[in-house]
């Protein structure tokens, strides 16, 4: 789907550095003095619009949040969302998803959100999936140990590529959900696709993965 060109995005953006940093290199490490209070950070990985990581973060006032979306068109909306109704606790990185090792230090981000990313059908692009080996390596590097990849999508074959890939990659599958809005699954916030989606009646399929298990997580692996 093309976008329309927002000729003022970039102003705006770079207008309020307070929820938009501008100066990255400086930033990888100290991503906490963004925030009034020091908490664990989770970061969405294409963030669209912002509805899922927006309403996350007025649910969740305990953790901090990042929004990541490399269309500057599109950041712009989660900047309007933010000037309208400001919540403290969510920043907004206008920057390229491949990239998240030059922005962040290693274990700076405590969880990781994929929501509809780009199904990238083709098998010869396959490694632009951000589920693929090489994406997985990077996020490895900037997750705790017990770090957590959660993973929503319609695409049924986008979700079989994804469990293939991480559980070859050795992370554990924490919880599997084949029809998401049909389980007893709590707190569910939803995107702009999503909605869009079920509204259709198309299944959304949701994942947790880990790359280690702590003591807190359930070992017993479980599909819904």
């Amino acid at each position: 789907m093309r976008l329309r060109h927002v000729p003022w995005a970039q102003e705006l953006l770079d207008a309020n550095p307070q929820y938009v940093p501008q100066n990255l290199p400086e930033i990888k490490g100290q991503w906490q003095s963004r925030f009034p209070k020091t908490q664990p950070i989770h970061l969405e990985i294409g963030s669209g619009k912002g509805q899922f990581i927006v309403n996350m973060a007025k649910a969740h006032p305990h953790i901090n949040y990042i929004a990541m979306e490399l269309q500057t068109s599109v950041a712009v909306r989660i900047l309007e969302r933010q000037l309208e109704d400001p919540v403290d606790n969510l920043q907004i990185l206008n920057a390229h998803g491949g990239s998240v090792t030059e922005y962040f230090e290693k274990g700076e981000i405590d969880r990781i959100y994929l929501n509809f990313s780009d199904p990238w059908p083709k098998k010869r692009h396959a490694k632009r999936r951000l589920t693929s080996p090489e994406f997985l390596a990077d996020y490895q590097q900037i997750l705790p140990t017990y770090g957590e990849i959660h993973f929503k999508t319609d695409n049924r074959k986008l979700f079989e590529y994804s469990l293939s890939s991480m559980s070859q990659y050795g992370m554990y599958l924490l919880g599997v959900w084949l029809d998401l809005h049909h389980s007893d699954f709590e707190g569910n916030i939803m995107t702009e696709y999503e909605e869009k989606f079920s509204a259709k009646g198309q299944p959304i399929y949701r994942l947790e993965a880990a790359f280690n298990l702590s003591d807190d997580h359930d070992s017993k692996f479980f599909a819904r």
